[in-house]
């Protein structure tokens, strides 16, 4: 146990707290402690596990009046490691993971400690649905708070668009409600500004009608006319037709002939949200760009597109997020090249945005970024240390290659790459709208194990 955490002071805070602690004595502790990033060992002081909002509110008095590193955990897929902090308090909501859907009103309370595949599934059992990212273990509260782009924000928004309301601890303890007529200020900054004011413990979704997609993974080869044609497919299509385009070695899935295993592929998941019998004419023209090495796309549950996560996997990468414009045949043909030049895992994933996303005005969220038409992350997998520079140089090279001069950045695909970069996910007026709304609501920074964005002043 820490110094700064005495056991007169965690017993006073178990008189109050109806969850578990978890202490570094703890047999769970281990199990509690890991985040999906790998490459580190982080050892919180406690972990604590609450049970509602007083819980909630009594951890983060804790750590204020202590003065411990606070973290926030829902799902723990934050690429800088934010759900946890070496020698400080994780608030790990996970144990709060209800999901409450009202069919008849198309909305949905859900708890901060569910996954996005908990959610999917629930509404989905509805004909409902609402939109979140691509993988089912990330946790509803980091990817909400940072914007939401996945399979349906082409045809629907961003998951902030669909968010009707938030329930929030303060850092002086409060617990607020967070609409668009009560505290519409930090309803505004928890639509995209991360973790940043305060401990959402509660979501209030809009639901979309849903009965399922068609959708899968469509493998091709990897050729400037297939990465061209694909982006510019998407880009031009429908709003309910989108890809996550991944251009990387094949690995060696058992439904691939073994002579494709690490040749370089367009591997991409996709999605129609659309009618069903327009699915084929949607799906046409990139399913047309080539022979595909496998189509798995086909009607299927919406749910069935968060397929279960390895809770055992935990890649250590280099990786960088960007926002761009347009793939050319050019620009295609050099990020082969690229890909050609390095060897292990390492990938160009690119995905359309636009759509629904573009129609809503730059200044309603504070995810700002509505007029950027692709966004790419480039990433390769470290092994070791000895690997780490070349592989860092490649991803710096290569996404010098794809900027086009859009200096924005997602902030939930940003890892620990320091505050000019959080500028960048907040351009101009966000960025000081939202210090503006921290000074109000957290002006002692307590909540800063996050991209953060320090108080006004």
């Amino acid at each position: 146990m820490t110094a700064s955490v005495s056991t007169q002071d965690l017993d006073s805070l178990r008189t109050r707290f109806s969850g578990r602690l978890v202490l570094p004595d703890d047999p769970e502790y281990d199990a509690l402690r890991v985040v999906v990033l790998g490459g580190g060992d982080p050892r919180p002081a406690v972990i604590a596990r609450p049970l509602d909002d007083a819980d909630v509110a009594a951890a983060v008095a804790f750590a204020r009046d202590a003065g411990l590193p606070l973290a926030v955990r829902s799902g723990g897929h934050s690429g800088a490691g934010h759900g946890t902090v070496d020698d400080g308090l994780v608030v790990d909501l996970r144990d709060m993971r209800a999901v409450d859907v009202d069919p008849g009103d198309r909305t949905a309370w859900v708890e901060a400690g569910a996954t996005a595949g908990e959610t999917t599934a629930a509404t989905a059992a509805h004909g409902l649905a609402v939109g979140f990212g691509d993988t089912g273990s990330v946790g509803v509260s980091g990817i909400t708070l940072g914007g939401g782009v996945g399979f349906l924000s082409r045809a629907h928004g961003l998951t902030v668009d669909n968010l009707l309301a938030a329930d929030v601890v303060l850092a002086d303890g409060r617990v607020v409600r967070a609409d668009a007529e009560q505290h519409p200020e930090l309803f505004w900054a928890l639509r995209g500004g991360g973790g940043n004011l305060g401990v959402v413990t509660r979501f209030r979704f809009r639901l979309h009608p849903l009965d399922g997609v068609t959708g899968g993974m469509l493998l091709l080869p990897a050729s400037a006319s297939v990465v061209a044609g694909f982006l510019g497919a998407l880009q031009s299509g429908p709003d309910e037709l989108t890809a996550i385009v991944n251009v990387m070695p094949c690995p060696p899935l058992p439904f691939v002939p073994a002579e494709h295993h690490d040749s370089l592929v367009v591997m991409a998941l996709v999605c129609w949200s659309g009618p069903p019998e327009a699915a084929d004419a949607a799906l046409a023209p990139v399913r047309a760009l080539a022979e595909p090495i496998a189509d798995l796309v086909r009607p299927v549950a919406y749910p069935e597109l968060f397929p279960p996560a390895d809770p055992e996997y935990h890649p250590t990468a280099v990786a960088r997020t960007l926002l761009l414009d347009h793939v050319d045949l050019p620009l295609a043909e050099a990020v082969i090249d690229r890909l050609g030049a390095l060897d292990g895992m390492r990938v160009v994933q690119l995905r359309a945005l636009g759509g629904a996303i573009g129609r809503v005005p730059a200044d309603a969220t504070a995810f700002a970024h509505r007029s950027s038409r692709l966004m790419g992350n480039v990433a390769a997998f470290v092994t070791g240390p000895g690997d780490r520079a070349e592989r860092t140089a490649w991803v710096e090279g290569t996404a010098a290659l794809l900027d086009q001069g859009d200096a924005g950045a997602y902030v939930n695909f940003l890892g620990d790459e320091g505050p000019e970069r959080v500028r960048a996910a907040y351009p101009g007026a966000t960025w000081d709208r939202l210090a503006a709304a921290k000074a109000v609501y957290d002006p002692g920074n307590l909540f800063r194990r996050n991209q953060n964005v320090p108080p006004a002043g």
